[in-house]
């Protein structure tokens, strides 16, 4: 069964993806309070779909036709994990918090990426971000990793 499948046939019918250049562009402000640094629509709707090729999909929990909560994921294979579903981006409208939607959505996730064969669910969270880091224990997800990077920007001169 494909994800899309296993979402539509979770009993939350208030998730669906998230396609249209105009559905994006909508779900932007909702974003940028998970990434604040995406200023501009246009840049939005194109890194989207660059990302799609990918495998990048949105998907959106919605209330009465408004997304309130946003989860961007893909499908993904390695050779410490094998299959798995990461999941890039999660967030819920601050005003909407403590309402269960981002369990909701973790939720519809899980089950996509157990319809898909996956072995995981993987996600990473910044180590001073410690309510994101409770609910993600609550959630029944662990820490297994400490993830190190570097920036590669060229400093101005």
């Amino acid at each position: 069964m494909n994800p899309d499948t296993a979402i539509a046939s979770m009993t939350e019918a208030a998730m669906q993806h998230i396609e249209s250049p105009q559905d994006l562009r909508a779900c932007l402000p909702l974003m940028r309070e998970l990434r604040p640094h995406l200023k501009e629509e246009v840049d939005f709707v194109e890194r989207v779909s660059r990302m799609r090729a990918d495998g990048y999909r949105l998907l959106a929990a919605m209330d009465h036709g408004q997304a309130v909560a946003l989860a961007g994921y893909r499908l993904q294979e390695n050779l410490i994990y094998g299959r798995f579903l990461y999941v890039d981006d999660l967030v819920v409208a601050d005003s909407r918090r403590g309402e269960r939607w981002g369990a909701r959505l973790l939720h519809a996730l899980d089950a996509a990426a157990r319809d898909s064969g996956c072995a995981r669910l993987v996600l990473d969270t910044g180590l001073g971000n410690a309510l994101a880091q409770r609910f993600y224990f609550r959630a029944g997800l662990l820490t297994s990793a400490i993830r190190f990077s570097k920036s590669l920007e060229t400093p101005a001169s």
